[in-house]
């Protein structure tokens, strides 16, 4: 039987105490890694509210890894700096760590050991955590502490990091792509307990290329662009803006350069015809991506044999893919 976990009241507490009134979990400021010659990221400005679920979304090198280890301070800023609960993460960083709990996008332990060793291990080195707690999580994510570390399969080892990740009931929560290889049983418990710790005070940072995920669980989101931000908006609000995305169907031949050119008009493409015997239609589909007002697109598709015309929200997917071609084009 699954042993009752803690309340959600008490959960993100732990030995650093309560949370203090209007204090930011992190506030970040002009921060900027290079590597070399490579950006990692450049003059990133942004604030995570206490208690929120944030979301980090990008795609691989966008600079969500680059941004979560200068949180840590396992890499050093070549300019800006960045606070956790108003402490400076190098100046204060022992204090810091005490009141993060982390997960990597690669997380190594020692492989001879248990799966249980490495769990008490790490327990110790944080002054010891509370078993009862320890003990709900690891059934929670039903994870065989008995196992050799070594003999996990790559989702096991995400669940052994994730119990690591909170079992110190941390006040912050860097999680950096925290559900892959996860089964969708094991997503729900995560998504679970995260409602629960945030319920209880704890903020939580996570860095995705899951949108849909970002889209269930998260307050607020960043999209990360070569280590930029290109928006930081509410999630309801990233996907419910202004932008819709218009399918048009004409009776004859349309090139998509004219609606292309149009105001708030972006990523016009040409999408197959067929007629009523699967063949290929003489008629022109198009799909496009429009921002604010859409007369100007109505008006110059009444020009041609329109013959239908859908329009519908986007998903964050595709508001994603959105914001990406819209900073391109500023470039």
């Amino acid at each position: 039987m699954r042993q009752a976990a803690t309340p959600p009241t008490e959960l993100g507490k732990g030995a650093a105490g309560t949370p203090a009134a209007n204090e930011e979990a992190i506030t970040i400021e002009g921060l900027t890694k290079y590597y070399g010659p490579v950006r990692g990221v450049e003059e990133l400005d942004l604030v995570v509210h206490q208690a929120e679920v944030f979301g980090f979304l990008g795609p691989n090198g966008a600079g969500k890894t680059t941004t979560l280890r200068l949180l840590l301070d396992l890499i050093r800023p070549d300019a800006g700096s960045a606070r956790i609960f108003g402490k400076d993460v190098r100046r204060e960083r022992a204090a810091v760590h005490r009141q993060i709990g982390y997960l990597p996008g690669e997380l190594a332990m020692w492989p001879e050991l248990t799966g249980k060793d490495n769990l008490e291990y790490l327990a110790h080195l944080r002054g010891g955590v509370d078993p009862g707690y320890l003990c709900s999580l690891i059934e929670r994510f039903e994870v065989d502490p008995s196992r050799r570390y070594r003999d996990y399969s790559r989702g096991n080892k995400q669940k052994v990091g994730l119990v690591q990740a909170f079992m110190h009931r941390p006040r912050l929560l860097l999680l950096d792509e925290p559900t892959g290889s996860l089964d969708p049983l094991v997503q729900n418990a995560f998504h679970e307990l995260v409602r629960e710790v945030v319920a209880g005070g704890a903020t939580v940072f996570l860095s995705s290329h899951v949108l849909s995920e970002v889209e269930r669980m998260c307050d607020r989101a960043g999209i990360i662009r070569e280590g930029r931000l290109v928006r930081v908006d509410r999630v309801d609000a990233l996907g419910m803006g202004e932008v819709h995305l218009v399918r048009m169907s004409f009776g004859g031949r349309v090139e998509p350069a004219e609606f292309a050119a149009l105001p708030g008009v972006t990523g016009v493409e040409r999408a197959p015809t067929v007629d009523g015997d699967g063949g290929r239609s003489a008629g022109t589909v198009l799909v496009a991506t429009i921002a604010g007002d859409p007369r100007g697109l109505l008006t110059a598709a009444l020009r041609h044999d329109l013959l239908e015309i859908e329009s519908r929200r986007p998903s964050l997917e595709e508001l994603f893919l959105t914001y990406y071609e819209q900073e391109a084009e500023g470039m």
